[in-house]
């Protein structure tokens, strides 16, 4: 197990988006975190103390985990000697990144040296099936997005706590590292064998009792060349019931990829729902989640009500505003 609190480290993150792991948590689990590290250059912040590493140890921290999802998910050599003093300060270390920190041997020796833990969150645990396409009982929810970094995540856990709150029975299903840091548990989806993802979607997600809901969350984007294969296998591998759009209106290309425009939200709708069916018939869209972050209040309310009126569901920023509406349309189906 990781040992809370956190010190999440921010690295030299070049951009706010670059800490989404960070801001997971300080937003879902704040009590696990004392504050943040930031090294110079840093352009992130996720609203927590700025802390040294005694200050933090002095606080109570006990695990710094790399806060920080960068494009490629590598241990910069930049962040070593921060790593490595925590270590011999006697931090554990926890990361969600590709480079594995058991990979690294100055970080395995200097951990081996002074008996603390290093802890890889995208490991796979599991041996893997091979998805069997097998209909299993319970209804699953699954968020699909226009892009990645959109608000998947986010929308999952409102969802399930709106949910919750209802007295519906759910579960939130973790499939990215930050929802496994903020959980403890789940599927670090792109870490495994592309042939096992459906499969470990399923297994991810059984047998259930009829009313019970797994609420998925949700990878990539069927429209992003980079990383629509996660999201392919959670499509066909989670057998979704209902699928609810994600969508952040104000960017002005698809993330990483200057070349390609963010689909409209009416496209995802179409094409996440045909090959959805694929796995489940039955499958609809119930709502669409909207991440207003850069967007006044009055701005927020206003597109929310034209996405509305055009798409003929319900809109919401659950982060903001709550997912009680979403949570109601799951309990009519």
């Amino acid at each position: 197990m990781i040992q809370t609190p956190y010190l999440l480290f921010l690295g030299d993150a070049p951009d706010q988006l670059s800490a989404k792991v960070a801001q997971g948590i300080k937003d879902w689990r704040p009590d696990n975190a004392v504050g943040q590290l930031r090294m110079e250059g840093c352009k992130a912040d996720v609203g927590l103390e700025d802390m040294t590493l005694a200050q933090a140890k002095a606080a109570g921290a006990k695990t710094l985990v790399i806060g920080v999802a960068n494009r490629g998910g590598y241990i910069s050599q930049a962040w070593k000697d921060v790593l490595i003093a925590a270590l011999e300060m006697g931090y554990d270390l926890a990361s969600g990144l590709h480079n594995l920190l058991s990979e690294e041997e100055d970080l395995v020796k200097a951990a081996a040296q002074h008996k603390q833990a290093l802890h890889d969150v995208r490991i796979p645990t599991v041996e893997y099936p091979i998805a069997s396409g097998v209909k299993r009982t319970g209804k699953r929810v699954l968020a699909v997005g226009t892009d990645c970094s959109v608000g998947k995540m986010y929308t999952a856990l409102a969802l399930d706590q709106a949910m919750r709150a209802r007295g519906m029975k759910s579960t939130f299903r973790a499939t990215g590292q930050t929802g496994i840091l903020i959980t403890g548990e789940g599927v670090p989806l792109d870490a495994v064998v592309a042939d096992f993802m459906a499969g470990s979607i399923e297994h991810l997600t059984p047998d259930n009792e009829p009313d019970h809901w797994d609420v998925i969350e949700g990878q990539g984007s069927l429209f992003h060349v980079s990383y629509s294969g996660v999201t392919m296998a959670l499509v066909h591998g989670g057998q979704p019931d209902a699928l609810i759009i994600c969508h952040e209106p104000t960017r002005p290309h698809m993330r990483g990829l200057p070349d390609y425009k963010v689909p409209r939200m009416e496209d995802i709708r179409d094409v996440a729902l045909t090959l959805a069916r694929v796995a489940n018939p039955d499958c609809k869209v119930v709502g669409i989640a909207v991440n207003t972050q850069h967007m006044s209040e009055d701005e927020a309310q206003a597109y929310l009500t034209k996405v509305e009126s055009e798409m003929g569901l319900p809109a919401v920023d659950p982060f903001r505003h709550g997912a009680e509406r979403l949570a109601e349309a799951l309990a009519e189906l």
